[in-house]
């Protein structure tokens, strides 16, 4: 009897901290459009899921959806926080690397670049409750002058 009390005991510190520790970005987010604010040269998509997972030292991002006009969206990457590049496939912006770092535990900022140079700059933080992701974008608009646009992302 002791030693299944001890071992249920083992058992569920264990869990409890992998819980503790996982990465409160990991996990499945949909965009929220109402709650999302998107500008002229960067209009909201149809629709935009993205799916992280944790790695060591890390993160794989893989976002689905449409664009707003209609077309297939997929972006690609998998990356460590350590502000270095990795490959990035398929930004609309034609990004073709990408770094990440960890501000902290509910903040991440990722920077893409094509050819080597900066075309924007996102800073996602995920709220205290973990069910809302919000992404504010920095990025140049068709006359070269910056601009933001936010996404919102609701945890499913």
């Amino acid at each position: 009897m002791r030693t299944q009390v001890r071992t249920v005991l083992v058992v569920l510190l264990l869990a409890g901290v992998a819980l503790w520790g996982a990465d409160r970005n990991a996990g499945t987010w949909k965009m929220n459009p109402a709650k999302s604010k998107y500008t002229t040269d960067h209009p909201a998509p149809k629709s935009l899921i993205v799916t992280i997972e944790e790695q060591p030292g890390g993160m794989v991002l893989d976002a689905k959806g449409e664009d707003a006009s209609g077309g297939p969206l997929h972006v690609h990457y998998s990356a460590k926080f350590d502000g270095k590049d990795y490959p990035a496939t398929g930004a609309g912006d034609g990004s073709n690397t990408v770094s990440v770092k960890r501000i902290d535990a509910n903040t991440v900022e990722t920077t893409n670049k094509k050819n080597g140079q900066v075309t924007t700059r996102i800073r996602s933080v995920v709220s205290e409750d973990g069910k809302t992701r919000t992404s504010t974008w920095t990025g140049p608009d068709s006359k070269g002058q910056q601009e933001t646009w936010t996404v919102v992302f609701d945890k499913q």
